[in-house]
């Protein structure tokens, strides 16, 4: 009998044991599998469980969430959604995140361990933080501005701090409301199909993910290219360039807007914008200089983060001359997402020094404690101080008396530079407008904000549309609020 009790224990032994590995097989061995099993909801209960963090503008919350009383039980809510979409992106149930609340989601779900009062605490608890909140360096004030001047137009805004690398203002247009993704009614589905659909292609951020031919607005870098390889050295010495100039290699004879570009000095030129000396100007300074000065400026810069990802602004590394002199006026294969213009222009007034531009000033817990903020941080120096003081002079004189004259402010220094962009099949598009600037106000030691405004315009007739006509107004509205925000 003792026999039988023996062979039951040690089967029972044995049931244990096996029963005790295969938990730890389910449990260590195929958590990460089963936590990631499409079939298994728990996560996404917890998830929606409590309501998220909040992003924030000046201090106030842009962001909400609404107890729906179901098994997801919180939606996310926006507040004014079209004007901030471009910043916080949508958080939805069914199509996931984008932008902040993508970037920043540990801290907006409270999953970032870093809001745990202890280390590991929520491991041996089982417990969720309170979602964290996001302080963003955008100003409403200015966001509203660059909103309202665009109109509805296709376009987008970019305004910075030069010296911070801040993004005081960061808009696309047309825009939507996030708030038409949150929860699991058959509308959001419905929202998703039209907001994809839609030719205005309302979801794409044109700020940081859409790139255009930046036009004359490129002529701020090929100036700088020259001034530092010194193939200019007197600002307001004649130059050997024809008007019109025939592109080299062939018989392409590219034209100017406005008269007096033959022999142009630069100071004229870049007041003017004088296609054919500039042009010239590209092919003179050779494409080394070129090159190694739009990557000083940031172009082809794969890895820009604001935290979001920017889709990199583009300067081809191998050209003949003809390709090379239209580079060198923005036009061929250049191109630039509004964010690098506005970074061209902020590196102007910041003395040369680029500053990498961010969107998040701070994140913190739900009840105020930082948790990470994030510092100005120098990229690189795409031109000496003495450059940059060149060109904050020929900017400052193209709003005095040249093509950007919409964008002067009464007692305040401005400096600009007009764009009009073709593209299309044979420029057959409608072309695209330009205007990138900064401002300095009397009391200011130093230029306050930098603005880069492209607006496609496809509604526009094609002779109505120009930089200074346009981008300038835009760009005005935007720095006058910026100057008034401080």
């Amino acid at each position: 009998m003792t026999r039988y009790i023996r062979h039951a224990a040690a089967f029972c032994a044995l049931l244990l044991i096996a029963l005790l590995g295969n938990a730890t097989r389910v449990q260590v061995v195929q958590s990460d599998a089963l936590d990631a099993n499409p079939a298994n909801r728990r996560n996404a209960i917890v998830r929606f469980g409590q309501p998220r963090g909040d992003i924030l503008v000046d201090g106030r919350p842009v962001t909400g969430s609404r107890d729906t009383g179901e098994q997801l039980r919180y939606e996310r809510t926006y507040r004014n959604g079209p004007l901030y979409a471009p910043v916080t992106g949508f958080a939805s149930q069914v199509y996931g995140t984008t932008f902040l609340e993508n970037t920043e989601d540990d801290i907006l779900s409270g999953t970032d361990p870093m809001l745990a009062p202890l280390p590991l605490w929520n491991d041996i608890t089982r417990t969720q933080n309170p979602g964290g909140k996001v302080e963003t360096t955008i100003k409403a004030p200015v966001q509203q501005a660059a909103y309202a001047g665009l109109g509805g137009k296709r376009g987008a805004v970019v305004a910075v701090e030069p010296s911070t690398g801040k993004i005081l203002a960061l808009v696309s247009t047309p825009s939507y409301d996030p708030e038409r993704l949150s929860g699991t009614r058959g509308s959001v589905a419905d929202s998703w199909a039209e907001l994809n659909g839609s030719p205005d292609k309302p979801m794409l951020n044109r700020a940081i993910r859409q790139t255009y031919p930046p036009g004359s607005t490129f002529k701020v870098v090929t100036a700088a290219a020259a001034l530092e390889s010194g193939t200019v050295t007197d600002l307001d010495a004649p130059t050997k360039s024809p008007s019109p100039y025939t592109l080299p290699g062939t018989s392409t004879r590219l034209t100017n807007e406005v008269e007096g570009c033959e022999n142009a000095s630069l100071r004229y030129a870049f007041r003017w914008s004088c296609n054919t000396m500039f042009a010239k100007l590209g092919v003179d300074t050779g494409l080394g200089p070129m090159t190694e000065t739009a990557r000083g400026f940031g172009f082809d810069d794969d890895g820009l983060r604001i935290p979001s990802s920017v889709s990199p602004s583009h300067f081809d590394t191998s050209m003949d001359k003809a390709q090379l002199a239209l580079s060198a006026i923005g036009q061929y294969d250049t191109r630039a997402t509004p964010l690098q213009m506005a970074m061209v222009s902020a590196a102007v007034a910041n003395g040369g020094s680029v500053k990498a531009p961010h969107l998040v000033d701070r994140t913190t817990s739900d009840d105020g404690d930082v948790v990470g903020s994030t510092g100005t941080r120098t990229l690189r120096q795409a031109m000496s101080p003495g450059t940059a003081a060149q060109l904050r002079e020929m900017m400052t004189q193209v709003v005095e008396e040249g093509t950007g004259t919409n964008a002067a402010i009464r007692g305040v220094t401005v400096g600009g530079k007009t764009g009009t962009a073709q593209h299309g099949i044979d420029n057959s598009g409608t072309p695209y407008a330009w205007f990138v600037s900064w401002a300095q106000a009397a009391d200011d030691p130093e230029p306050s904000v930098a603005v880069a405004v492209v607006v496609e315009d496809a509604s526009a007739d094609r002779g109505d549309i120009s930089g200074g006509g346009s981008a300038a107004p835009i760009a005005k509205a935007v720095m006058e609020a910026a100057i008034s925000a401080r």
